[in-house]
């Protein structure tokens, strides 16, 4: 039986920093190795990681936000250079999401306006 993919955009802070986390693990494929979403991929995992950026838009600032939206254009760039993890890209692309998980402690410390 195949099951449709639906995607699981973040909607607080905590849920995007178990995206990020789950970034790091399934990086540089963002393939789900445990077989319970096998139409995971790079595409999927961006995709949810933008839209729930989108989302928290308003919580994280609009400096914020933005400097994240291009953090996650550069990350996917860097992951998609080095598909096998041999050239370092991909461990460049683990400190933006390092670096997007620090902004995001700074954006839950900020309080709500």
């Amino acid at each position: 039986m195949y099951r449709v993919y639906k995607p699981s955009i973040p909607q607080t802070i905590g849920e995007m920093m178990e995206h990020l986390a789950d970034m790091l693990l399934t990086s540089p494929s963002f393939r789900d190795k445990t077989g319970y979403f096998p139409e995971q991929n790079i595409d999927t995992m961006f995709f949810e990681l933008t839209e729930g950026l989108k989302h928290l838009r308003g919580r994280l600032g609009e400096v914020r936000y933005l400097a994240m939206a291009d953090m996650a254009a550069t990350m996917r760039a860097l992951f998609e250079a080095d598909p096998e993890d041999k050239t370092g890209d991909c461990a460049k692309g683990h400190r933006r999401i390092l670096d997007m998980e620090e902004m995001l402690k700074e954006a839950a410390r900020r309080p709500r306006s």
